[in-house]
């Protein structure tokens, strides 16, 4: 349940919505504590030993969907207090949950390379079918840090700052190299980093001896549909009325164009608590 005086002092501030518009993303240290970074390391690697008994390759990187039906400790980030505010601080009230993953990046045992990394926007068909420019912003995500990624090569998440507002990324000739401007995103444990679904980004290989986990929660407007099965409908019963809606539910299916209060509990709660945030 989102409380006003834990939450309303991580709304979005002015120099973090100046970043997000020209850089296309900014970082919060410490959004997690100590204690929550070993609480939700303890479950991911539950998850990770239980695929690796199932058959995943330990040295490869593991992509894991729909995880938030694992663990109470991941539903109580859908509407983290640290988080959320700055969620709707860029995208509004008509929000949910559209994407989560998790993803596990073991040492790859690979010598160093500058190999060309994997670019790209997010949203695949989106950045081919929609005829503007700039391609419309539509999503972000907000992705914790579980692991310690604050030295380059440790299977850094890389951006290029700005390229949010640009539908084409020139690649380096021959495979070799990476675009102008790019640069490793640096995360201690417990940082979260906000990013818009257009900066052109890459996963990269993991050459040190530390694991890299990253927990990414995608958030989008709730008449987009969800990127990968999202089986959270049975989470609704037990949720209070904001992070249902956030987990998905919605009175009809008009609601989610030209939602009523009762879609929106969102809402609701910003004209009681922070009523400039709920035009």
């Amino acid at each position: 349940m989102l409380h006003p005086e834990r939450c309303l002092p991580h709304r979005l501030t002015a120099e973090e919505r100046r970043r997000f518009d020209e850089q296309g993303y900014f970082t919060v240290e410490d959004a997690l504590s100590p204690g929550q970074v070993a609480a939700l390391t303890e479950i991911s690697d539950r998850i990770w030993d239980a695929k690796v008994a199932a058959g995943q390759d330990p040295h490869k990187g593991l992509f894991y969907p729909n995880f938030i039906p694992d663990s109470p400790l991941f539903q109580d980030l859908v509407d983290y207090e640290k988080t959320l505010p700055k969620v709707w601080g860029i995208l509004g009230w008509n929000v949910y949950l559209y994407h989560a993953h998790l993803i596990v990046t073991p040492p790859s045992g690979q010598e160093r390379s500058d190999k060309t990394f994997g670019w790209h926007q997010d949203s695949g068909r989106v950045n081919k079918e929609i005829e503007c420019h700039p391609r419309p912003r539509l999503s972000l995500k907000v992705a914790f840090f579980l692991s310690d990624t604050s030295e380059e090569g440790r299977g850094n998440f890389w951006v290029v700052p700005g390229s949010h507002l640009k539908d084409e990324m020139p690649m380096p000739d021959g495979g070799e190299g990476q675009p102008d401007g790019a640069v490793p995103v640096l995360a201690k444990p417990g940082t979260a980093v906000f990013f818009d679904r257009r900066i052109w980004h890459a996963g990269t290989p993991n050459w040190s001896d530390v694991t890299r986990k990253v927990l990414f929660y995608g958030y989008s407007y709730r008449w987009l549909r969800t990127k990968d099965d999202m089986t959270v409908s049975h989470l609704w019963d037990e949720a209070d009325p904001v992070r249902r809606q956030l987990l998905g539910w919605g009175v009809n299916s008009n609601g989610f164009y030209t939602p009523s209060d009762e879609d929106v509990p969102l809402r609701g709660w910003l004209k009681e608590h922070s009523p400039e945030e709920a035009g």
